[in-house]
């Protein structure tokens, strides 16, 4: 026996060292495809970048060429040259709008020579003086289209081509075109990259993030949440398929291309993101732990066959474990036993207890019983008056929903009689939307003799809790009743009923009545705020009972809007609960 546990010791730490060798080649694989790939698909998703930063720039070096010939064009034509010779501009607001779809602009303005606005694509700017302006002072002192820009009032900037409009050289007035550079800037916003433009003075002129606009670079980059260098450390530690990035971006890592644009010195810089980079190197070594798992679960495998092989040689030592087994069994059936019989005594002792409040239930079921009556009592004057207008069928409907009640009632009393027997029954799985409906069917002749607009808002899908459906049911009866006798007074009387499912379930029952006057009275038997002979103050009372044994809690309360609001929490999920006692 020594020799044999020798022989397994030694064969485990040879396959405990066999799998710290294939451990290690796994690592070593791994980690060399991370690098290489890493270094080939970042060097790829860079190339691209710096791709889609000549487009961007290529669009807007393009845009803003077309927006420089306009401000040429309108200063030669003979209908604005005229209106500027007449001062009669009744025409030239039209004529500038007939230039700007064509142009692509975003907006035409002519000035006279004091700067007034005397014709625009925009009409709300007519009468505007711009004689202190960028745009108009260096058109009026160049005899070249000039270029302009300017910080607009609503944030972000204008781009002004403005060129002054003369005849025989003297000066009649200047035209200028607003360049649509925010309609590039908007294409910008749908792709992977984020993209801004720098000025000369290395100020964000265009922006995919509309914060940054106004900022130099730096300052922009540190409105975003940058993590602190343990949290840096931590992402390189969790995603380690990235190169050292170039900057971060919303605290993500990005990849940061820089572009010179032909254009009054300014520049464009592009970040882009290495998801792309991640998802293709996780992609790959994602198969290759899945070859790696393959192969060792083959290795397993053959080792499992090896060991059934010498199943056989303990079986010998198996035949004393089973005999040392049964003779635990036996001293646990013993010990079960006189379990049985400490139970047995226990029910003994709470059926005393039981019979000690079965007067109190005989109150409690009384008035349980007064719900039903009622109810039958409306189906029965109903059933009548529909016999009397030759309408048996739906007198025969009348009929079965009072056979229903009584089989209700009889489920009552038996809940008293089975409080008098030893022993309970178990809890089953409910449905709590199916005892909303028979609640709601139970009170239909209540509701039928009052205008009450009741809305209910009940899940999709199946709210499941544990417990007795008929004593929920008698509870939400309860709650419905109550609500009726609160807005009776009420000229549009309205009762909401919600039911919504989480960790919890909650069931909540709200009114527009008068609300509640004594709230720490509210659940003390016998108390009531009804007319004597309407009631006896045992409703609440009983169902805050009823839901304590199902595991949950009544509350109540008063709304903000008026009315009050009745809450049964009940716990979620079917479960097996003993009967509370």
């Amino acid at each position: 026996m020594n020799g044999w546990r020798t022989f397994l010791r030694s064969r485990r730490l040879w396959m405990q060292g066999l799998l710290l060798l294939f451990t290690a080649s796994v690592i070593g694989v791994l980690w060399l495809t991370n690098a290489l790939l890493t270094e080939r698909f970042t060097e790829t998703t860079r190339n691209r970048a710096e791709v889609r930063a000549a487009l961007y720039g290529a669009s807007l070096v393009s845009e803003l060429q077309r927006n420089s010939i306009v401000p040429q064009l309108l200063a030669r034509d003979p209908e604005l040259i005229s209106a500027l010779n007449t001062g009669d501009f009744s025409l030239s607001s039209q004529r500038l709008l007939s230039y700007l779809e064509e142009s692509g602009a975003a907006g035409l303005m002519l000035f006279d020579r004091d700067g007034r606005v005397v014709a625009a694509t925009n009409r709300e700017r007519l009468g505007e003086n711009h004689k202190n302006t960028l745009h108009f002072l260096s058109a009026v002192r160049n005899n070249v289209t000039m270029f302009s820009l300017e910080e607009a009032e609503t944030g972000g900037f204008r781009f002004f081509y403005s060129r002054r409009v003369e005849q025989g050289g003297a000066l009649l007035g200047v035209i200028a075109v607003e360049a649509a550079l925010g309609a590039i800037e908007r294409s910008w916003v749908g792709t992977q990259d984020a993209v801004i433009v720098l000025d000369s003075e290395e100020r964000i002129i265009l922006s995919t993030e509309p914060r940054w606009r106004g900022l130099d670079e730096r300052a922009a980059l540190a409105t975003q949440s940058v993590p602190s260098a343990i949290e840096r450390a931590l992402r390189m530690t969790q995603d380690w398929t990235v190169l050292p990035p170039d900057a971060y971006v919303a605290g993500e890592a990005v990849l940061r291309r820089e572009l010179r644009v032909p254009f009054q010195g300014w520049k464009l810089v592009t970040f882009t993101t290495y998801a792309n980079v991640r998802e293709r190197v996780n992609g790959v070594l994602a198969l290759e732990i899945m070859g790696f798992a393959i192969l060792l679960a083959g290795g397993f495998w053959v080792s499992s066959r090896k060991s059934a092989n010498r199943v056989v040689l303990f079986q010998r030592e198996s035949a004393e474990l089973r005999e040392l087994n049964q003779r635990l069994q036996r001293e646990m059936a013993e010990r079960q036993k006189a379990e049985e019989n400490l139970q047995v005594a226990e029910q003994t002792l709470a059926q005393s207890s039981k019979l000690a409040v079965l007067g109190e239930m005989s109150a409690s079921v009384s008035h349980e019983l007064n719900q039903p009556l009622a109810a039958m009592k409306t189906y029965l004057a109903g059933a009548r008056l529909l016999l009397e207008r030759k309408r048996p069928d739906e007198a025969l409907a009348s009929f079965h929903r009072i056979d229903d009640l009584i089989d209700r009632m009889g489920a009552i009393t038996r809940q008293l009689k089975s409080y008098a027997r030893k022993g309970s029954e178990a809890f089953a799985p409910m449905d709590v939307r199916a005892a909303v409906s028979s609640a709601l069917a139970m009170m239909e002749p209540q509701l039928k003799t009052r205008k009450v607009k009741i809305t209910r808002t009940l899940p999709s899908t199946p709210v499941m809790t544990t417990g007795d459906r008929l004593r929920l049911e008698q509870v939400i009866v309860n709650l419905l009743r109550n609500a009726l006798d609160a807005t009776k007074d009420e000229a549009d009387p309205a009762i909401d009923i919600v039911l919504a499912a989480g960790e919890t379930i909650r069931l909540t029952v709200r009114d527009n009545g008068h609300g509640i006057e004594n709230l720490e009275a509210l659940f003390e038997p016998f108390y009531t705020t009804k007319q004597p002979g309407d009631g006896v103050g045992l409703g609440l009372a009983i169902s805050s009972g009823i839901v304590s044994e199902l595991g949950g809690r009544l509350t109540a309360r008063n709304s903000s809007l008026g009315g009050a609001v009745f809450e049964v929490e009940l716990p979620a999920g079917a479960r097996q609960i003993e009967a509370a006692e």
